[in-house]
C-alpha cells in the first residue's frame, strides 16, 4: 500500500515576498480548483515540498494541510525552478473534487525486456514518455506500465491504443502513435575522399576503358 503523501502549508500574508520566504525556508505556492471562489496564496517548507514533489511528480494525488487544518487533496500543475540553483522557487497546486473526472498526464514505466533486442540485435526506440488521460482522482496512479516483451521482431510496435490502462483510466484520445519498438542498427559508411573515389571508380572500369586510360 503507497504512503499517503502530505504537504504542510501556512496561509501566506500579502507582504512576504518571494525572497523573504527563501530565506527563512519556505517556497511561495497557491492553490486553486473549481470549488474554490479565490485562489489560495500559501506558503511550504521548502524541505518538506522537495520530498513530496520528488515522489508525486504531476499525477499523484496530495493531502494537504493548511495552516493545520486538512485542505483537501491537491496534484502539482505547474512549478517554477531557480535558472541557476535549480530550486523550486513556487508551485501551483490544484484542489481536486474527488466526484469529477480530471485531466492529467501519467508517466509510462518501460518494463520487460524486448526480444528482439536480444535476440535480432535491435535497438528499442521510445517516442512517448507520458499520456494523457481522465479518471475520478481516485483512480489516478503515478505511472502506466509498458510490458516491452511483446516486442519480439524487428519493427515490431506498441502504440498508445495499446496500453493496458489500470481500473478506471481512459486515455483522452485513442490514436495510432508509437509508443516504442526495435529498429535495426544503422551502420553508416565512412566517407571517401576524392582520391580514393577516382581510384576505386578506374578499378571498375572496363577494360577498354582502362587500356585508353593507358594510351593517354
Amino acid at each position: 500500500m503507497t504512503t499517503a503523501l502530505k504537504l504542510d502549508a501556512s496561509s501566506r500574508k500579502k507582504e512576504e515576498n518571494t525572497k523573504d520566504l527563501a530565506k527563512t525556508g519556505f517556497v511561495p505556492a497557491v492553490v486553486y480548483g473549481p470549488h474554490l471562489k479565490t485562489n489560495k496564496s500559501i506558503k511550504i517548507p521548502a524541505n518538506n515540498l522537495n520530498k513530496v514533489f520528488s515522489a508525486a511528480g504531476e499525477s499523484t494525488l496530495i493531502d494537504l494541510s493548511l495552516d493545520g487544518k486538512v485542505e483537501g487533496k491537491v496534484l502539482i500543475k505547474e512549478y517554477q525552478r531557480d535558472a541557476i540553483k535549480n530550486n523550486l522557487i513556487h508551485i501551483d497546486l490544484y484542489e481536486v473534487d474527488m466526484t469529477k473526472e480530471i485531466y492529467t498526464n501519467v508517466p509510462l514505466n518501460f518494463i520487460g525486456i524486448a526480444p528482439a533486442v536480444e535476440n535480432e540485435g535491435g535497438v528499442l526506440a521510445k517516442s512517448i514518455d507520458e499520456v494523457e488521460i481522465k479518471c475520478l482522482p481516485g483512480d489516478l496512479v503515478n505511472h502506466i506500465d509498458v510490458d516491452l516483451s511483446v516486442l519480439v521482431h524487428l519493427h515490431d510496435v506498441v502504440k498508445i491504443h495499446d496500453l493496458k490502462l489500470p481500473k478506471g483510466l481512459k486515455l483522452t484520445t485513442e490514436t495510432d502513435d508509437v509508443v516504442a519498438t526495435v529498429t535495426e542498427i544503422k551502420i553508416e559508411e565512412a566517407p571517401v575522399a576524392p582520391a580514393e573515389a577516382e581510384a576505386a571508380a578506374i578499378a571498375a572500369a572496363p577494360v577498354e576503358e582502362k587500356k585508353e586510360e593507358g594510351k593517354k
